[in-house]
């Protein structure tokens, strides 16, 4: 019997990239406000009212569409122009259009372990934009089941690992947030695979489970087939 009879995987910038395209509409957002305040200013209150809006609006583009008007708005104590205004919402909606980019080794990884694992998508985020980006990216085909959660943690894992296979302690969970996909999958049991990437947000950074029997790190999803032979043969 095999120890690891399901995976599960994350989705931004573990399949595909995702934070880059966030840096690069928060360079657009200081720049509309370059005349209000310093940038770095600017990306400081941005990201307070990411924190503060997180139990509101949850993870995701419209979110952080909102929290950079909100920003806007304190920054600028009310008198932020129309046309500003006008232009965030624009680039939001140009984030919710951004191309879907998948990282290396991505398709021969899932192609080799297709029909030879349950394989689930567990994504966090806006409902819509996940969607449209699983379309974009043609890996839908590879995947038992997609569950998209609103937060992930040691009670999203049981529940998807207990209701679609066989139990957490069966599982691996394989993604580039620790705080997210790591961390919480082995506090519900299961494997749980670290692929680094080099733009995290810094809401998802906490210390890696070193000394966590089930911890794997791996550098690029091209490693995991090793990783699960291993412990395998184990």
């Amino acid at each position: 019997m095999r120890p690891i009879t399901a995976i599960g995987f994350d989705a931004d910038d573990t399949l595909w990239q995702n934070e880059q395209y966030y840096r690069l509409t928060e360079e657009h957002f200081r720049t509309l406000l370059g005349e209000f305040a310093e940038g770095e200013h600017i990306s400081a209150r941005l990201l307070e009212a990411e924190k503060r809006n997180l139990s509101y609006y949850g993870f995701g583009i419209k979110g952080f569409t909102l929290s950079m008007i909100e920003t806007a708005i304190e920054i600028t104590e009310g008198e932020i122009p129309a046309r500003i205004i006008g232009e965030i919402l624009d680039i939001g909606r140009e984030l919710l259009r951004h191309p879907v980019e998948r990282l290396p080794h991505v398709e021969e990884t899932l192609q080799a372990l297709n029909g030879q694992y349950l394989l689930v998508l567990i994504t966090k985020g806006d409902l819509f934009d996940q969607e449209r980006k699983l379309a974009q990216s043609g890996l839908g085909d590879y995947f038992d089941a997609v569950e998209i959660v609103s937060e992930k943690s040691a009670t999203t894992y049981r529940r998807v690992f207990s209701g679609l296979a066989d139990g957490p302690e069966r599982a691996a969970m394989v993604g580039n947030s620790l705080k997210s996909d790591i961390v919480p999958a082995i506090a519900a049991g299961a494997y749980g695979v670290f692929v680094p990437h080099a733009l995290t947000w810094v809401l998802e950074h906490v210390e890696p489970p070193t000394e966590a029997p089930r911890f794997r790190q791996i550098d690029h999803l091209g490693e995991l087939i090793g990783v699960l032979d291993a412990i395998t043969a184990a």
